[in-house]
């Protein structure tokens, strides 16, 4: 098959979920498909990260930089039309007219496009060519939670657009002919009648990569991620915040590492003698195995935790709360411990510090549950089979 796949970050270093889902997918379709890619890009892409990407694109590979200057006129273009702003920031008439002349050269048999804010970019195809739209996560969500927990002008602007998203989304869904989603939660959240018919593409994780490690350990809690991501600076706000003090009354030097790239000037105020915060890692691995506990407290936001099943495939003992092991299905308290406020959060924590044996045991079962549970390989040939039905 001929398969034209839209992004819209260039797919690698795997530094974001999106990024992460992209290239795991590129690397099992390549085995049997000639994949086109056609990506957009508001950084710079470097010479590595195109060497890793090419082998995958034996139908080529076309990158269209968005700059700055474009991307705001965009927007406020996006505001008078009523569209989405984060449709907005990545739609661009140049990438379009390229798109467009890709198409008539290439002749795909199947457009494949992640995420909805690709999705303005291929609607005229509509009905002329088969088409699979990859939800992944659900942005209006996302956007409405936010505004929940914003200031008044913030809660305008972030509601507005939650709103614009859940519209979209809805819409979006007759352009394409096929549907998939991360998650049965994020499943649920598409306001359109037939959501139903949205397929559950997990992800995986390669526990060939993500191995346990036997090292000195430097810090008792871990937290990573893009620390730039809304949802990420919540959660270590209320890691560091809340819940680590409480901890603390039970283990008076427990340390905690906040790892990932670009971490936010809220981020960084978080720093102090408990609270190390270390910016980008080369093999995030290292910070997985220098923690005793890795703890996502997430309140906001949707989709899978991706850094949840890695610190699980190292045999971390892992906590979060319901709203990511909606979409994770970890087994509370045998594959994974759950919490919702600060005090039962840090019992759930201060439990896996105390209780190294039963810490250990989490941790093995944790592993077992992501080798069973998430495979990159059995996740796309679900896709795979998808897209050969269209």
């Amino acid at each position: 098959m001929k398969l034209l796949v839209l992004l819209s970050r260039f797919p690698y270093p795997l530094d974001k979920g999106d990024k992460l889902r992209a290239f795991h997918q590129l690397r099992y379709l390549a085995r049997h498909h000639e994949i086109c890619l056609f990506c957009l890009s508001d950084e710079p892409v470097t010479a590595a990260s195109y060497e890793a990407v090419r082998p995958l694109c034996t139908g080529g590979m076309h990158v269209q930089r968005l700059r700055r200057p474009g991307i705001a006129a965009n927007m406020a273009l996006a505001l008078l039309q009523g569209l989405p702003l984060q449709v907005g920031y990545f739609y661009d008439a140049a990438a379009q007219r390229q798109l467009d002349a890709l198409i008539r050269e290439f002749q795909p048999d199947h457009l494949y496009c992640q995420l909805i804010r690709m999705a303005q970019y291929v609607r005229s195809y509509a009905g002329r060519v088969p088409m699979t739209l990859d939800y992944m996560d659900v942005f209006s969500k996302g956007m409405l939670r936010r505004a929940e927990q914003s200031s008044w002008g913030e809660r305008m602007v972030y509601g507005r657009e939650g709103r614009s998203l859940l519209a979209y989304e809805a819409a979006a869904f007759d352009w394409f002919q096929a549907h998939t989603i991360i998650s049965e939660q994020d499943q649920q959240l598409i306001e359109h009648p037939h959501h139903e018919k949205i397929h559950v593409v997990r992800n995986g994780i390669d526990t060939e990569f993500f191995q346990p490690r036997t090292t000195a350990k430097t810090h008792d809690i871990l937290f990573c991620g893009n620390m730039s991501y809304h949802p990420n600076v919540d959660a270590v706000e209320f890691l560091a915040q809340d819940i680590l003090p409480l901890v603390q009354r039970v283990h008076p030097a427990a340390r905690l590492l906040i790892a990932g790239t670009t971490p936010a000037p809220r981020v960084l105020a978080l720093a102090s003698e408990s609270v190390t915060i270390s910016g980008w890692i080369d093999d995030i691995r290292d910070a997985y195995a220098a923690a005793r506990v890795f703890v996502a407290p997430m309140r906001v936001g949707t989709g899978l935790q991706n850094k949840l099943l890695e610190a699980m495939a190292m045999e971390l003992p892992c906590v979060t709360t319901p709203l990511a092991n909606n979409a994770l299905h970890g087994r509370p308290g045998q594959d994974i411990l759950v919490g919702e406020a600060a005090a039962e959060l840090a019992d759930c924590i201060s439990t896996a510090l105390s209780d190294t044996t039963a810490a250990a045991q989490l941790a093995s079962r944790g592993r077992l549950f992501v080798q069973q549970q998430y495979d990159w390989e059995a996740s796309t040939n679900q896709l795979e089979v998808l897209l050969a039905q269209r």
